[in-house]
């Protein structure tokens, strides 16, 4: 048997491999500079850790501290952006959905597609997948049909399933059918009561729809931002409403069915974390949302992370942002980009990031002519086979080509985290002092473990004057080369 000493010294043992480990660890960097000489690009120069060397407190990176399992990084693919892809030639159209969707060296691996239910205020047409003559009713949804969404919609979808056949699929209505409504028009108006189940039975009947089609949708929500009446198409609901369709239409609808797909509410801005509350406050509603989902045009992103104190049982969702710049631009600014959009949407809870949208032409078309987006700009400008990759597109690619789906938020330094400063003694320096500083003032960012185990690190560069990142994991440091309004994602 093995005695004490014995064992002391394997335990030594192990603690010495362990720090060589820690320290030959090279440290993958890939990059992308405000000037656009640099885009998303593997760098060449090798870091590793070691000891300690430069000024200032270091983000330090926690995997044993976990957070949300991200879904994915994605983007909206609107029926105005499959329109696009499927005029390119076949060739073309491959290679482009190849790169955002392929997980591979070459790619960028796009994981997140939310769909629109019916047609969005980037279409080429508003429809319904129950359009019926003034006057007529179909309460039995007899003539139901996806309709349009053959045209090419469904074409696109099943292409990149091809690519990646588990790609998490999130559907969300702008409109029910005119004659469900109180004002028969696909703006504004409301959803009739009397219409309520069949309204339910219309989602139960898209995604078994969809899934015939072997489109599997794993979420929807109720309603795109269900406080906007201004959109073409869009319908408002009071939270009341949304908890009484969910509560007593939707969730029993999808139980009976033994349909699994999420339900998630709200679907709109973080200035209203209210409204997802009082709907989470009904305890049977409770049983059937999954979680709340957000977009950002008004209010905070901290709200996100109001409705996850509250509930920290539910899930939340980041469902929709624009993201646009001058397709001339000399410039990009990815650091107040990536900040907002990736590092501060989930720091604040979110399992997904998805922007809107994935493809327009040079005109930003098609958009409805009466409420709809005409500066809405996809991920990539489509023009015949042509294509440009614009700032959400890099934006979202500094996650989704690293923080796969199963991927965990960890612990890493807030630049609002209290550190602690370790110096030398003014007088004697062989004497440690310590200080407590109020506000560590790292370079924001966030961390994530993959499933492989992978330590994935994504740092924004907001400053005019910093060089480098500081970095601090396991007791190990490494300094990170990263000019000013740059964004880096490290991997070790």
């Amino acid at each position: 048997m093995l005695n004490l000493i014995s064992l002391k010294k394997l335990f030594l043992l192990a603690l010495a491999l362990h720090a060589i480990y820690i320290q030959a660890q090279q440290i993958e960097s890939w990059i992308t500079t405000p000037d656009r000489n640099t885009l998303f690009q593997q760098q060449s120069e090798k870091i590793t850790f070691g000891d300690e060397q430069g000024k200032g407190l270091p983000i330090i990176i926690d995997d044993r501290q976990e957070y949300q399992i991200m879904d994915g990084f994605g983007f909206a693919l609107t029926e105005g952006s499959a329109f696009h892809l499927n005029r390119m030639s076949a060739n073309a159209r491959e290679n482009i959905l190849k790169e955002m969707f392929r997980n591979d060296v070459n790619n960028v691996g796009f994981s997140y597609i939310r769909l629109t239910l019916g047609a969005s205020d980037l279409n080429n047409l508003v429809y319904s997948y129950n359009d019926l003559p003034d006057g007529e009713k179909d309460t039995r949804l007899k003539k139901f049909n996806l309709g349009h969404d053959y045209d090419d919609v469904i074409p696109v979808m099943k292409e990149i399933l091809k690519i990646v056949p588990d790609i998490k699929i999130m559907a969300s209505p702008w409109s029910a059918p005119v004659w469900m409504k109180t004002n028969n028009n696909v703006q504004g108006g409301a959803l009739k009561k009397e219409y309520y189940n069949v309204y339910a039975q219309y989602f139960v009947k898209y995604i078994q729809q969809m899934a015939k089609e072997g489109i599997n949708i794993d979420a929807v929500t109720i309603q795109n931002e269900p406080l906007n009446s201004r959109n073409t198409p869009s319908m408002p609901w009071y939270w009341q409403e949304h908890n009484e369709f969910v509560r007593d239409h939707l969730g029993p609808a999808f139980k009976e069915a033994g349909i699994e797909t999420k339900i998630v509410i709200f679907d709109h801005n973080c200035d209203r974390p209210d409204y997802p509350l009082a709907i989470l406050s009904d305890a049977i509603t409770a049983q059937y949302v999954d979680g709340s989902a957000f977009h950002h045009y008004r209010g905070y992103l901290s709200g996100m992370s109001i409705v996850h104190w509250a509930r920290p049982d539910k899930n939340i969702y980041f469902t929709e942002q624009m993201l646009t710049e001058r397709p001339d631009s000399r410039t990009i600014n990815i650091a107040l980009s990536v900040k907002r959009l990736l590092i501060d949407v989930t720091r604040n809870w979110s399992k997904n990031v998805v922007l809107w949208n994935y493809g327009a032409n040079p005109l930003n078309d098609p958009h409805t002519d009466n409420g709809g987006c005409s500066m809405c700009q996809g991920a990539i400008t489509i023009d015949g086979d042509h294509v440009t990759r614009n700032i959400a597109y890099y934006t979202i690619a500094h996650a989704s080509k690293f923080v796969r789906p199963g991927s965990v938020r960890i612990s890493s330094t807030h630049p609002f985290d209290s550190g602690v400063d370790i110096t030398e003694d003014e007088e004697r320096a062989e004497v440690r002092r310590t200080t407590v500083v109020e506000h560590s003032d790292v370079l924001p960012n966030v961390a994530f473990k993959t499933a492989e185990g992978k330590i994935v690190l994504i740092v924004a560069n907001d400053s005019w004057s910093r060089n480098q990142v500081k970095v601090q994991y396991n007791g190990r440091f490494a300094n990170l080369p990263l000019a000013p309004g740059s964004v880096g994602t490290f991997i070790w």
